[in-house]
């Protein structure tokens, strides 16, 4: 799993460096989180993005190592809320919907400074 260095966060998740550390933690261990998504990049076709919801990564064939995550969010309807976010922002500082590119690219913008 490949994390986003500056992960979305839903509203419902402290913000805290802490908080988050503890998070990526239990998720990368399989530490069975209820109610807890990740938003990742989209992995299939047109998908700009995934919800994926945390309990399925416990399952021993999930292909964990090929998702680059971007968002963690709390509930359902939060995880929708930070992917539309995500989507929205993308297209205010591109005018398009080039989730992966402007991300990527961001990140690698990010390494350089």
């Amino acid at each position: 799993m490949i994390w986003y260095e500056n992960l979305y966060i839903g509203e419902s998740i402290p913000k805290r460096h802490a908080k988050i550390k503890r998070l990526k933690w239990k998720i990368n261990h399989n530490a069975g989180l209820l109610n807890i998504y990740i938003i990742v990049l989209g992995r299939y076709g047109a998908n700009l993005l995934e919800i994926i919801p945390t309990r399925e990564l416990v399952q021993k064939y999930y292909p964990k190592q090929q998702l680059y995550v971007v968002g963690i969010a709390k509930g359902y309807e939060e995880a929708l809320e930070t992917a539309a976010g995500i989507v929205i922002d993308v297209y205010k500082h591109t005018g398009g919907f080039g989730v992966h590119k402007y991300l990527l690219n961001k990140e690698k913008a990010g390494d350089r400074k």
